[in-house]
């Protein structure tokens, strides 16, 4: 019920200089109490008329902040709505992607694919004349094939006790002309060590002891081909050292005389 006029008849009394609590004190102690209030009722009527349009001005923002709040929920549930989206969207895009990254790895290995078939062809391409002639080849090398065999068993059955020379001889100048005269096809200087014998084997042999000329290799041949036992004629111990280095893991008996 405190108003501007009620404080303004109160400011006269204010100012007297005897209307101070000490002075009160000293007439009553109610008159000092009551003086007390009045100053005090003075003072905050004047911090009120601040603080009442503060207070209004509070309800008033709150209530805007109420409002605020409300648009907030209503912007987060629709944000909320939205990202659930964006997330089943992103999903697709991620899984989309994921199927684009696998299609273009299998296309590029289908690419890499296609340039290996293709670099295959064409290299195969390039073979077939080289296959062509290597067929005829094989008609040839079979033609010649009986005569080719009768080379080497005649070579294994009757070569072994000769030298070189005489080995020769026989080969080349006698038993080519019966060929011949017998009609009986047959390989033009014919190879009988690759013919019965293969590269690794004759490796193995060298590293045996066996010595790496025609003739030893020639006599390895018949040692390990022919079907009769081998009578080494071995001056120089050669063939007897291969055999015992050879035959050792057979478990081999020397006697010596």
């Amino acid at each position: 019920s405190i108003n501007e006029e009620t404080v303004e008849l109160l400011q006269p009394y204010f100012n007297m200089e005897d209307y101070t609590l000490e002075y009160a004190k000293k007439v009553c102690g109610n008159v000092a109490g009551l003086l007390s209030w009045t100053q005090a009722m003075a003072i905050f009527y004047g911090i009120n008329k601040e603080v009442l349009p503060l207070k209004a001005n509070l309800a008033k923002q709150e209530g805007h902040l109420k409002i605020a709040n409300a648009e907030l929920a209503k912007a987060q549930e629709a944000l909320d709505e939205k990202q659930a989206e964006l997330d089943k969207v992103q999903a697709k895009f991620d899984a989309a992607m994921k199927e684009k990254m696998d299609l273009l790895n299998d296309a590029e290995t289908c690419r890499r694919k296609m340039q290996a078939a293709s670099a295959l062809i064409d290299g195969l391409s390039g073979e077939k004349v080289r296959w062509t002639q290597q067929s005829k080849e094989f008609k040839s090398q079979i033609n010649r094939l009986v005569g080719d065999v009768l080379f080497c068993t005649g070579f294994l059955s009757y070569c072994g006790p000769f030298n070189q020379n005489f080995r020769k001889l026989l080969l080349k100048d006698l038993w080519e002309a019966e060929m011949r005269a017998h009609k009986i096809p047959f390989s033009e200087n014919l190879n009988l060590i690759s013919m019965l014998v293969d590269l690794p084997t004759i490796s193995e042999w060298n590293l045996q002891g066996l010595p790496g000329d025609d003739l030893s290799i020639q006599n390895g041949i018949i040692v390990t081909k022919a079907t009769r036992y081998p009578l080494l004629v071995d001056p120089q111990t050669q063939g007897k050292s291969w055999i015992k280095k050879k035959e050792q893991d057979n478990e081999l008996q020397v006697n010596s005389v």
